[in-house]
């Protein structure tokens, strides 16, 4: 074999075994990228795989998150109501809101918020007057029904949310939020949890207390905490739904026989505020869910109008002593409670004003006040002010009277118009047990058409008087209620209302401030109003009775004495 025999043959070989290498090579890349493909095939797999186990576990989550929610109904009907005022309260007084504009009312029920999402609701009508005389029989019938065919139309339901006042005065009827209460229950039955919201000065009579299961007030006066309160009886109602408690075990009821006006019982000053201090720690003790003090409506000549304690919830030693120290708190302290703010006749609040220098100088217009369910159009204090001397001329003295209702005299003003002179007859078109009907003669300086209660409001310069007039009674409690009428409260001497306790605008902005003791439906002078029906002996009509049984009286479970 020759030279290149010999190097063709090994280039052979060589060539044969880099062959056999290169196969080797791709037999191995084949088998490890077919593995890799079938463990990317695998994963992928795993992964749509649990991608659809996850969306169908998501979708049944929600499916069932949206199933159990609890169906909850919301009703009331508010009002505070004098039997002393020879006013009438009507159907329309109330501006029933119906369906969704009912959820709208209450800003923590905005569509995304946490509350709204943990309900299915059923709004049916709730409605809110202005305090006034007693509510006409085919008013509140009419009210009711109303509801009751609403909440009909929707049942059963898990919960209600009650949204009322306390101290409606129906005619013919002793105890309203008692009877309103009974007929819904007929109609939602026993099962239903219902949680039931009011106002400090309502009434809890035994029936209202045994057919509600939770049951709460506001806890300042001024009210300043009227949302918050129903949103916590709106959270409690939820919270018993969601947690499988369902009605409270016990419920200790107190009643307390004080009857004092609003104007005595400000969370603002003491005892007022140290005693309803006392009442949030109690809902803090193991086995409580909310406790209670009801001042109760002096206004109104009915059984059930006096002070009453209530602390519910599932421990009874708990829910019993929580109740009966609050009851015997407030007795202890019922010699100490005074009115808001100095209190004088009317003719000495006006000396008091006129020779101030500051500004604006604020009196409270008590007996009539619209907020508290006076008539809003006694015109005793009006004629009284415009006797004075000091008012006559128009660089006297500057004083607004806020107001009085004249729907005749708005007219004629409106003929007149803004510039023109305007004279004739305002006031006491319902209530003229104290004075008649008021001569007004001066010059138009506003008319505004729109608001909701008042519907037309005037404001006729008489001398250096500025008296609003309005087609139909209203408070005025904002600074806007003024400056929208161009009036500036602020830069003015003397500022009269028709109200109680300012409300806290009124109060920031007083420089000075006396309540007077004028004539009318909400009389602070209780013992000339002439009760004739409510339980006596009661402070401080008996100021010498001897201590009152302050021990609890267990509620009945609704529905557990309907059953025996």
């Amino acid at each position: 074999m020759g030279f290149f025999d010999l190097r063709n043959r090994k280039e052979v070989q060589n060539r044969q075994k880099q062959e056999i290498i290169w196969l080797f090579l791709l037999s191995k890349t084949r088998t490890i990228m077919k593995k890799l493909f079938l463990f990317a095939l695998m994963i992928q797999m795993v992964f749509l795989s649990s991608c659809t186990q996850s969306k169908s576990k998501a979708t049944s989550s929600n499916s069932n998150e949206s199933g159990n929610l609890p169906r909850v109904a919301v009703a009331g009907i508010a009002i505070e109501s004098s039997t002393f005022s020879p006013a009438r309260t009507h159907e329309e007084a109330f501006h029933a809101r119906i369906g969704d504009a009912v959820l709208n009312y209450y800003p923590f029920m905005e569509k995304d918020s946490m509350i709204r999402n943990r309900a299915k609701w059923f709004p049916t009508l709730t409605g809110h007057a202005l305090p006034g005389g007693s509510v006409t029989r085919e008013a509140y019938e009419s009210l009711l029904g109303q509801t009751i065919e609403m909440l009909k139309s929707n049942l059963p339901y898990d919960g209600l949310f009650l949204d009322i006042h306390g101290a409606m005065s129906v005619v013919g009827l002793d105890d309203a939020e008692g009877d309103f209460i009974k007929r819904i229950r007929e109609v939602v039955g026993y099962e239903t949890l219902i949680s039931t919201s009011m106002d400090l000065h309502g009434n809890v009579s035994r029936r209202l207390a045994e057919e509600s299961d939770l049951i709460t007030c506001y806890r300042m006066a001024p009210h300043e905490d009227a949302m918050e309160s129903k949103k916590r009886a709106l959270v409690n109602l939820l919270d018993r739904l969601e947690n499988g408690k369902g009605k409270p075990q016990y419920k200790a009821w107190i009643p307390v026989p004080i009857l004092l006006p609003g104007e005595k019982t400000s969370t603002r000053i003491e005892p007022g505020k140290s005693l309803y201090a006392k009442v949030d720690p109690i809902t803090k003790r193991e086995g409580v869910i909310d406790a209670a003090i009801w001042i109760g409506y002096a206004w109104a000549d009915e059984p059930r109008n006096h002070a009453v304690v209530m602390v519910t919830g599932d421990d009874q030693k708990a829910v019993t002593t929580g109740a009966e120290e609050l009851a015997n708190s407030f007795w202890e302290v019922r010699n100490d409670f005074v009115f808001v703010a100095p209190t004088t006749t009317l003719e000495k609040s006006l000396e008091l004003a006129i020779s101030s220098k500051k500004q604006p100088y604020i009196i409270s217009d008590m007996g009539d006040n619209p907020t508290a369910g006076g008539a809003g159009d006694v015109t005793w204090t009006l004629q009284e002010i415009l006797k004075r001397s000091e008012f006559e001329s128009g660089n006297g003295k500057t004083l607004i009277y806020a107001s009085i209702p004249g729907s005749e005299f708005v007219e004629k003003a409106m003929k007149a118009g803004v510039g023109g002179e305007v004279e004739g007859l305002a006031g006491a078109a319902v209530d003229s047990r104290f004075a008649p009907p008021i001569k007004l003669k001066g010059v138009v300086t506003a008319i505004e058409k729109g608001d909701k209660n008042a519907e037309v409001e005037v404001v006729v310069k008489v001398g250096s008087i500025s008296v609003i007039v309005t087609k139909k009674r209203k408070p005025y409690h904002r600074e806007k209620d003024f400056t929208r009428l161009g009036l500036d409260p602020r830069k003015t001497d003397i500022v009269v209302v028709k109200i109680g306790y300012l409300v806290p605008e009124l109060y920031d902005m007083r420089a000075d401030w006396v309540m007077a003791l004028t004539p009318g439906g909400v009389d602070q002078d209780l013992e000339r109003l002439g009760y004739q029906r409510i339980q006596r002996p009661i402070f401080p009509l008996d100021n010498n009775m001897e201590l009152p049984d302050l021990s609890t009286r267990m509620i009945a479970i609704s529905g557990e004495s309907k059953s025996n």
